[in-house]
């Protein structure tokens, strides 16, 4: 039995770091796991950053409210949860993703925790597990499925390499470049022909 394992953002929908660097006109917010692989610096740098503004999980959380899906993406997620059983494995936090997953038809989403103080502020992040992606593939390996899998940055690699099939989609030049191996798609029509051609 297969289980696909897809990240979130950047493959279902937007960065959302990103459209909140936007929002703020906080350009150094822009910076996500396709341009840092250490995650765990990469949200120390973010929560410093949030701290000098003065920013909370609410003024993050009112922009996500404004972020859809990618065109098609929700129809490419309905496609594939009636071929097979489907989970999204992503760094994001559940309160981030909550309301994006009622976009998305509520599919399963394994992802981390934000720790809050009482007056909104960020003050930490608690990992589900270390190399979660890596580690809940393998997981789901022990438990006798065989797993595809599919993202876009450098901390989906090891989900993907881990896979008896992966795939890069919408990915950086940089990463394609570094991992040559890897088919690499740019549409859903080609990543759901791909994976339906690992189902046989």
């Amino acid at each position: 039995m297969y289980v696909t394992c897809l990240d979130l953002e950047g493959v279902l929908v937007p960065e959302i770091w990103i459209a909140f660097a936007e929002a703020s006109g906080i350009p150094e917010l822009k910076k996500t796991t396709r341009d840092e692989p250490d995650y765990n610096k990469l949200m120390n740098y973010r929560l410093n950053i949030l701290k000098e503004h003065g920013l909370g999980l609410k003024e993050i959380q009112d922009v996500i409210a404004t972020i859809d899906p990618m065109e098609g993406a929700k129809e490419f997620l309905d496609e594939l949860r009636s071929l097979c059983q489907v989970i999204i494995i992503s760094d994001t936090f559940s309160q981030f993703a909550a309301p994006l997953m009622k976009k998305l038809g509520m599919p399963t989403i394994f992802c981390n925790e934000l720790v809050v103080a009482d007056n909104g502020e960020i003050t930490g992040f608690k990992m589900r597990c270390e190399k979660s992606k890596y580690t809940t593939v393998k997981a789901l390996q022990s438990c006798g499925f065989e797993t595809i899998a599919s993202g876009d940055s450098y901390n989906d690699l090891g989900m993907i390499n881990a896979s008896k099939a992966g795939f890069l989609f919408k990915s950086t030049d940089k990463i394609k470049a570094d991992n040559p191996d890897l088919p690499a798609f740019e549409t859903y029509d080609e990543l759901l022909a791909a994976i339906k051609n690992e189902l046989k």
